[in-house]
């Protein structure tokens, strides 16, 4: 597995405040990333302000934390940035929050010349698929990508 570095933090860092993966956002999820082979992981520990039902992690949550997996894998495999078009998720089991680390994964399962769908997981510590969900994602020209939101390449992510 490899790390990927978070050239945004060496950025514009007073107004760097991402709520998925700002180290300096103080409320947010201040996930990190690795590269998996074809696959994006990352490994969080949830906290209590998470919380939605009693010791239960909150579905938007991890909505959230798969649509962040999901523009992850864009920045670092395919080479530019994009927006999201839609979010399908699928709650399968409860995520415990007090059952230890997380692990969420992102792999393509379709690619278009202006669409990635991404496939997302969140396992719980026992390996347990709790939620699943499609991220599809508008995919911005590289060239516009850089332009217009400083997207800085993927050499500097790997």
């Amino acid at each position: 597995m490899q790390k990927i570095n978070n050239p945004y933090i060496d950025g514009d860092r007073e107004n760097y405040n991402c709520f998925g993966c700002s180290p300096n956002n103080k409320t947010g999820l201040n996930l990190e990333f690795y590269k998996d082979g074809d696959s994006i992981v990352a490994f969080w520990n949830p906290q209590k302000q998470f919380e939605g039902y009693q010791n239960v992690v909150h579905g938007g949550i991890q909505a959230t934390i798969m649509d962040e997996i999901a523009s992850w894998y864009i920045y670092a495999m395919l080479d530019t940035a994009g927006v999201t078009q839609k979010l399908n998720v699928e709650y399968h089991k409860p995520l415990y929050m007090n059952t230890g680390e997380v692990k969420i994964t992102a792999r393509i399962k379709e690619l278009t010349e202006k669409v990635a769908y991404i496939y997302t997981e969140i396992l719980n510590a026992n390996g347990t698929v709790c939620s699943s969900g499609t991220v599809e994602y508008y995919l911005f020209p590289s060239k516009v990508a850089k332009a217009k939101f400083k997207y800085p390449g993927k050499e500097k992510f790997l």
